[in-house]
């Protein structure tokens, strides 16, 4: 079965959130269940926004940056305060709650209108908690503060959903971080039991009348992984472990998909895909730069997921979010999800 639905993974290089409703609304009229905010403002580079409720939390002060012969290395972090008890930390306001219910009320607006269709569900995002403990403190205290942190991010998450009717809404999970750790790297790296324990509690977390997803991600700095993915091996064993052990259905799942890939052993490991019948799934086959894709190869790409899936349906997205692509290019690349579709219609 040809691709037939679109997902968005969260981030949309736009000035602010009306504009990017309407512009997805109008340039990919079919085929979308849920439209985000586009992480716009502070939210556009991912847990960069965490950074700041790290620096401002008492008990946490600055420290060096930390060799892990990557950029990412060379951003601030913060430690703990000698003397401090983990335990006692209070975690400021993270902010996700906030934003959100701005950014629906802009939704609510659009749909009563007739600009975001009926049944088009308003998605929000959030990071793991092992995303921004892992990003921005030293490792030594990473273990002693993700309990608190994750509490924290649970509850900032439980007050948006006691503020938004549970029949509008959808939450995606950010899984990109964890991919570093199974790919060992990251020093310390957590195992596959130890991420598939993490991303259930996230799963299990949202009522179960709120759709629920995981954006599985191998980053996007300057349009370039921390490493290339071999194949869908990884992220389709997550997908099984997760799948297996969260207690209530996990609704999507988005793919990396390099936008080179059509090696037929990349796309192997979907013939042991053990995802639930009724769970989206979602490939990255939307290049950002379509003109530097050889010829062809969406077409490839697309027989050869077909030829794993069947008659299961499934849909297209890009391989991060669209938050670093130059905001000039973003109508281009919201046309092309639609000429997608409309190509193997």
């Amino acid at each position: 079965m040809p691709p037939t639905n679109v997902h968005f993974n969260g981030s949309v290089n736009l000035p602010e959130t009306e504009t990017v409703m309407r512009e997805i609304a109008a340039r990919v009229p079919k085929g979308v269940s849920r439209i985000p905010d586009g992480e716009t403002g502070e939210r556009q580079q991912w847990i960069f926004f965490q950074l700041g409720k790290f620096q401002q939390t008492p008990g946490l002060e600055p420290d060096v940056p930390v060799d892990m012969t990557d950029e990412y290395a060379q951003m601030p972090k913060v430690k703990l305060s000698a003397g401090t008890d983990p335990e006692g930390i209070e975690w400021p306001n993270l902010g996700y709650a906030d934003v959100y219910q701005d950014s629906f009320a802009i939704f609510h607006k659009l749909q009563d209108e007739g600009t975001i269709p009926a049944g088009v569900r308003f998605q929000v995002e959030y990071p793991t908690a092992l995303a921004s403990i892992s990003g921005w403190l030293i490792p030594e205290d990473q273990d002693r503060l993700e309990p608190s942190y994750e509490r924290a991010l649970l509850a900032d998450l439980d007050r948006l959903l006691d503020a938004l009717p549970h029949d509008r809404v959808a939450v995606q999970w950010d899984v990109a971080v964890e991919f570093g750790h199974l790919e060992a790297a990251y020093p310390d790296a957590r195992a596959m039991d130890a991420i598939v324990e993490r991303l259930a509690r996230d799963v299990d977390h949202v009522s179960t009348d709120v759709p629920v997803g995981l954006h599985l991600c191998y980053g996007d700095y300057h349009h370039q992984h921390f490493q290339e993915p071999e194949s869908l091996a990884m992220q389709v064993e997550v997908v099984n472990n997760t799948t297996a052990r969260a207690s209530r259905p996990i609704d999507f799942f988005s793919f990396t998909v390099p936008q080179y890939q059509r090696d037929p052993a990349y796309f192997e490991p979907l013939a042991s895909l053990a995802s639930a019948p009724a769970t989206e799934l979602y490939f990255a086959l939307v290049p950002y730069h379509p003109d530097t894709q050889p010829e062809g190869t969406t077409a490839e790409q697309v027989r050869l997921i077909d030829g794993h899936l069947g008659d299961q349906q499934w849909g297209i997205c890009t391989e991060c979010g669209m938050g670093r692509v130059e905001r000039e290019d973003i109508p281009t690349l919201l046309d092309l999800h639609r000429e997608i579709l409309a190509t193997y219609a």
